[in-house]
């Protein structure tokens, strides 16, 4: 059965910062052919400071720093050979960097079950800030057991 107990629960905060080499690597891997993702001269030509984050890039940041396996197992109760990744939203407020720190602030905000509780969820809620306090986004990451 879903722990409701659990909404609100902080899964802790992380920092990463945003590498120019990591950024181009994840636009070219992800088939970004707009340049201004991987030529800062092309990024500074369209007004920004620096080369801009792609936007799925937070999921693979959001992750870092955390022991995903321990928040699966021993925060949620799920056990690894039954979860499936269910759902990822990103709702941005504004633009981040090159050279941004950004930071992670995750908590659960939502647990439920379906189909008469053989899928259990587990909806985490990942606000993100930059160095000088401002809001970037904010993620929606649900897992699932079955």
């Amino acid at each position: 059965m879903a722990d409701k107990s659990l909404i609100g629960r902080s899964l802790g905060v992380t920092t990463a910062e945003l590498e120019k080499g990591r950024l181009r690597f994840f636009a070219k891997s992800i088939g970004e052919t707009d340049p201004v993702y991987t030529d800062e001269e092309a990024a500074r030509a369209a007004g920004y400071p620096s080369l801009p984050m792609p936007p799925t890039f937070l999921f693979c940041l959001e992750r870092e720093g955390r022991d995903t396996d321990h928040i699966i197992e021993g925060v949620y109760g799920f056990d690894l050979g039954r979860i499936l990744h269910g759902e990822q939203s990103f709702t941005y407020h504004r633009m981040a960097f090159a050279g941004d720190v950004l930071t992670f602030d995750a908590r659960v905000a939502d647990v439920y079950e379906k189909k008469g509780g053989a899928l259990q969820f587990v909806v985490a809620e990942t606000r993100v800030t930059n160095q000088r306090g401002e809001h970037i986004a904010d993620v929606l990451s649900s897992t699932v057991q079955r």
